[in-house]
C-alpha cells in the first residue's frame, strides 16, 4: 500500500485528513477546549462538520447518516461529559447494528491527578459499555492503525460503534503523515460453503411450510429474496428492522407482526424456519420464543446468535447475500409444493391489523394517511411514541432500509436528530421524522440545526398529552398511572421560535397537504398532530 508524502501536522488535523481519505464527508460533533485540535484539520481536509446542540443529538445524527448511506457516521467529542452524552446514541447504534465511530479527546493522565476539567475515573472503559470496542490511541501510530481497524471492521463484521480516545498532548503534538493512501479491507465478508447450501437447498425442496424470517442483516439482500420466495412459495415475516425486504403484495408475507401474540401459532405450522440476518431477540418477539419446533437455519455474520438454536440446527456464518445469491442457484428449477395458502395469510393478517386498531385507534388511519401522501423513495425516522409502535406494524414497506426507529436500545430523542443525519446524508432526496410529544423534549433542541442547514424536513410530532404506552402498561399491571402526564410547551409557537414553520392541521387532507408543501420548503416544518384530527 502507498504511503502519502511525509507531511508533518498535528496529530488532531491528521486524523481528519485520514477520515477524509476513508471516504468520510460529514463529521458531527461539538468542539471544546480540549478537541479542538481536532478541528484544525475538518476544513482544509475538505470535511463538512454539522455543528449538534447537545452531543446526544451529534450521536444521533451520526446514526441516521449512517443508516441512510451505509457508511461509518462520525462524531467528534470532548473529554468527560461529551464523551458521557453519546453514550446514549452509542448504545443505540450498538443494539441497531449500525457503523458508528466516535472519535474524543481525554485527558493525559487521571492516576495520580485529581480535580481536573472534564475527569472521570475510567472514560475509556465507560465507553466500553455501550459500544463494539473502546481504545486509547498513545501513539499517532496507534491513531492511525484503530481506525484503519474500525473501517476493516465496518466492511468485514457486523456493523457496531466504536471508539478512539486520543490524549490531548497527542491530539496538538506533531505527526508524520503515516497512514496507507490506498487502504482497502483485506477480508470480504464470509460467503456460505457449497456443503451448507446444499443442505439448505434439500431441506428447502422437502419442506410443505417452508418459513423465513428476514432481518435488518438481510436488507442488502431485497432483491434475491423476492426471488427466492418465489421459487420455494414460503412464507415469511420481516422483522421491524427488516421491513421492505419482502414485496408488500406478496400473498405470503405475514407482515412484521411477529410481536402479536397470535403469531406463535404460525410458526408452530412452519415445517422449516430460516433466519436471515434477524436476532430474534425480545424487542422482535416479546415473548420468550417464536413457536417453532422444527429445525431451523440461522443465517448470521454474528457467532452469539449463531450459537443459539438445538443440534438438529444449522448455523451458517455468512452474509446474507452471499447466502440469498447462492440459494437461488441451488434452487434453480425447482417446483414448490408448499402448504401455505394466500387466504389464509389474509386472514390472519387482518386479525392482526384490527388488534393493532383497537389497541391504538386511530394511529392507524392516520399512519395510512401519512402514507399516501409520501413521494417515492421518503426515508422515515421514528421515535419511541405509539404512532411508530402502531405504524411499525401496519405500515408495509415498498423497499427496505427506509424506516429507521430506536429498536433495541429503545431510546427516547431519537427521530429529530437521526432524521437531521438521514437528510444531510441524502440532499435532495424526501425525509420524514416522527415523534411524540415526550421524545421531543429530549432533542428538541437539534431542530436549531435543521433551521440552519435550512433541510426541508417534515416532523410529525404526535401528541396525545401523555406518555401513553407507559400508561397503557400500568393500567396492564393493575398500577394506577402516575408520572404519566408532563405539562406540554405550545409546540407550534416553540417551533416557530427556532425560526421553524409550524402547522396544525384540521383533518387527514390538511395533514397531506402540510406534509407536501413540507417536502417543498427551505427548512424544517413541524406538523403537529393529535387524536383529534380524526374527528
Amino acid at each position: 500500500m502507498a504511503q502519502h508524502p511525509s507531511q508533518t501536522r498535528p496529530l488532531g488535523a491528521q486524523i481528519s485528513h485520514m477520515l477524509k481519505d476513508r471516504g468520510v464527508d460529514t463529521i458531527f460533533g461539538i468542539p471544546g477546549v480540549h478537541n479542538q485540535e481536532m478541528y484544525r484539520g475538518i476544513e482544509e481536509a475538505g470535511i463538512t462538520h454539522v455543528l449538534a446542540r447537545h452531543e446526544q443529538g451529534a450521536g444521533f445524527m451520526a446514526d441516521g447518516y449512517a443508516r441512510a448511506t451505509g457508511r461509518p457516521g462520525v462524531a467528534y467529542v470532548i473529554t468527560g461529559p461529551g464523551l458521557c452524552n453519546i453514550m446514549t446514541p452509542m448504545g443505540q447504534a450498538y443494539s441497531d447494528s449500525v457503523p458508528m465511530l466516535v472519535l474524543s479527546s481525554c485527558l493525559d493522565e487521571t492516576s495520580a491527578t485529581r480535580g481536573q476539567l472534564h475527569q472521570m475515573l475510567d472514560q475509556r472503559a465507560a465507553a466500553a459499555c455501550v459500544c463494539d470496542w473502546s481504545e486509547e490511541a498513545r501513539t499517532p501510530q496507534a491513531a492511525y492503525a484503530l481506525i484503519d481497524r474500525a473501517f476493516s471492521e465496518y466492511q468485514t463484521a457486523r456493523a457496531r460503534p466504536k471508539h478512539i480516545q486520543v490524549p490531548i498532548h497527542q491530539l496538538e503534538g506533531e505527526a508524520p503523515q503515516g497512514w496507507a493512501a490506498d487502504y482497502a479491507p483485506a477480508v470480504a465478508r464470509p460467503a456460505p460453503l457449497k456443503a451448507h447450501m446444499a443442505v439448505v437447498a434439500d431441506k428447502l425442496r422437502a419442506a410443505r411450510r417452508p418459513l423465513f424470517v428476514f432481518g435488518g442483516g438481510a436488507i442488502a439482500a431485497a432483491a434475491e429474496v423476492r426471488t427466492v420466495l418465489a421459487l420455494t412459495q414460503a412464507a415469511s415475516f420481516c422483522s421491524y428492522a427488516g421491513r421492505g425486504i419482502v414485496a408488500p403484495d406478496d400473498p405470503l408475507y405475514f407482515g412484521s407482526y411477529m410481536a402479536r401474540g397470535s403469531s406463535k401459532s404460525v410458526f408452530a405450522q412452519a415445517d422449516l424456519l430460516i433466519l436471515l440476518g434477524t436476532d430474534m431477540a425480545e424487542v422482535d418477539l416479546w415473548r420468550a420464543d417464536s413457536g417453532a419446533t422444527c429445525d431451523t437455519v440461522y443465517v448470521n455474520l454474528d457467532a452469539e446468535v449463531l450459537a443459539r438454536g438445538g443440534a438438529q440446527d444449522d448455523r451458517i456464518h455468512a452474509d446474507a447475500s452471499a447466502f440469498v445469491a447462492a440459494l437461488c442457484s441451488k434452487l434453480d428449477g425447482h417446483r414448490p409444493q408448499t402448504d401455505w395458502a394466500a387466504a389464509e395469510v389474509a386472514e390472519v393478517r387482518s386479525k392482526w391489523r384490527a388488534e393493532v386498531e383497537a389497541e391504538y385507534a386511530p394511529i392507524p388511519q392516520i399512519a395510512d394517511a401519512l402514507r399516501a401522501c409520501l413521494p417515492e423513495d421518503t426515508m422515515i425516522y421514528s421515535d419511541m411514541t405509539q404512532f411508530a409502535y402502531a405504524s411499525k406494524e401496519v405500515w408495509d414497506m415498498d423497499k427496505p432500509g427506509h424506516w429507521h426507529h430506536p429498536n433495541g436500545f429503545g431510546t427516547l430523542g431519537y427521530a429529530v436528530p437521526a432524521a437531521i443525519g438521514g437528510a444531510i446524508a441524502r440532499a435532495g432526496a424526501p425525509t420524514l421524522a416522527i415523534a411524540g410529544d415526550y421524545g421531543f423534549h429530549y432533542t428538541m433542541q437539534e431542530l436549531g440545526v435543521a433551521v440552519e442547514l435550512g433541510l426541508p424536513l417534515p416532523i410529525i410530532l404526535w401528541d396525545n398529552a401523555k406518555l401513553g404506552a407507559i400508561e397503557a402498561s400500568m393500567i396492564s399491571a393493575q398500577i394506577a398511572p402516575n408520572a404519566v402526564v408532563a405539562r406540554n410547551p405550545d409546540f407550534v409557537k416553540l417551533a416557530q421560535a427556532f425560526g421553524a414553520r409550524a402547522v396544525t392541521p384540521a383533518s387527514l387532507e390538511d395533514m397531506q397537504d402540510a406534509v407536501k408543501a413540507a417536502f417543498a420548503a427551505d427548512g424544517p416544518t413541524l406538523i403537529y398532530v393529535t387524536p383529534a384530527i380524526v374527528g
